[in-house]
């Protein structure tokens, strides 16, 4: 009776702690859905990709360097393998990401490569399934098969594809720097996970100077300019759109996912992330007047179902587990 018990509390703290961790989840994913509505509004301006990119995550490293330094004077210095998980988060999930995608839109449309970077979460059921050496159960498999269909509808592709080689693998290069950000915030390890604050300042920081030297030695053109520009059909001062992609699309955004992550689990994490892309059409239908299409809704409909069964796929697999 005691060992029923005590599976029966295991099984319900596993539910409640994957029912909890979809709200950071959904929450990241809208973050970082508002990112490029708000950048088109700096695009227009006169910024260039890069410019925005740095001064979205040097903005963030500044607010978070002071909260970071004070928390840690209470929990002490990083080990070493932390500060290397740092550093590789940085480099990788932030910087070598936004590279990749950039360098991918010189050669493909934006829809091309971000149907490509979000191949992601496919790549991290491969990745976990050549780990554990455990095929991932149907249930994920036909999620993953049915949410790719979703994206491919809601990014609405259009016409004919140019699959330009160089294009394509750089667009492999940031789905493979996206399951990156997964699995180093997922931080399985012996040791204490690092406070997601404590990750996302160092990350920010050294993804930012990685940008700003890039475009220095001339990999990325910086460029910004300052003025009013539209969000919502009004005229705005350039600092709102500026200030709202520190605070929302980097800050808020970074810290949500990493603590959705450590909560789901980067497997589950990584397929609720793809409502990003749904966010980022509703933002774009208010902010831009772009309207999706009927297409589009069925595709984020799509993209629902295929999270909702991914999510009871991972479930029966930690339940069967324990």
């Amino acid at each position: 009776m005691a060992t029923t018990t005590t599976a029966t509390s295991q099984d319900q703290a596993a539910n409640t702690t994957l029912t909890a961790g979809l709200l950071p989840a959904v929450s990241s994913a809208a973050a970082f859905g508002l990112s490029g509505s708000l950048a088109r509004s700096l695009l227009t301006l006169g910024w260039s990709p890069a410019a925005v990119v740095a001064a979205r995550v040097g903005g963030a490293f500044l607010l978070l360097l002071l909260p970071c330094l004070m928390l840690v004077q209470r929990v002490g210095l990083p080990s070493g393998r932390q500060a290397g998980r740092m550093a590789a988060y940085g480099l990788v999930a932030v910087a070598l990401a936004q590279l990749c995608y950039f360098s991918s839109v010189q050669y493909l449309s934006i829809g091309e490569a971000l149907l490509l970077e979000y191949l992601a979460p496919v790549l991290l059921i491969g990745w976990h399934w050549a780990r554990n050496h455990r095929r991932p159960g149907n249930g994920v498999l036909i999620g993953a098969g049915v949410a790719v269909v979703g994206l491919v509808l809601v990014l609405n592709l259009t016409g004919a594809l140019t699959l330009n080689p160089t294009g394509v693998v750089w667009g492999l290069g940031a789905a493979a720097c996206l399951c990156a950000y997964f699995v180093l915030s997922e931080e399985t390890g012996p040791e204490t996970p690092l406070h997601p604050l404590i990750l996302t300042t160092a990350a920010t920081g050294i993804g930012g100077l990685v940008i700003i030297l890039a475009g220095a030695a001339g990999v990325l053109p910086i460029n910004a300019k300052t003025g009013q520009t539209l969000v919502a059909g009004k005229p705005v001062s350039w600092l709102l759109p500026v200030a709202l992609l520190i605070l929302i699309t980097a800050v808020f955004a970074y810290l949500a996912g990493i603590t959705a992550i450590r909560m789901l689990g980067s497997s589950i994490a990584s397929f609720v992330s793809l409502s990003e892309v749904i966010f980022a059409v509703i933002f774009a239908a208010v902010l831009l007047d772009q309207r999706p299409t009927a297409i589009q809704l069925l595709g984020g409909g799509l993209i629902l179902v295929g999270i909702a069964v991914v999510q009871r796929g991972e479930k029966s697999r930690i339940l069967t587990d324990r």
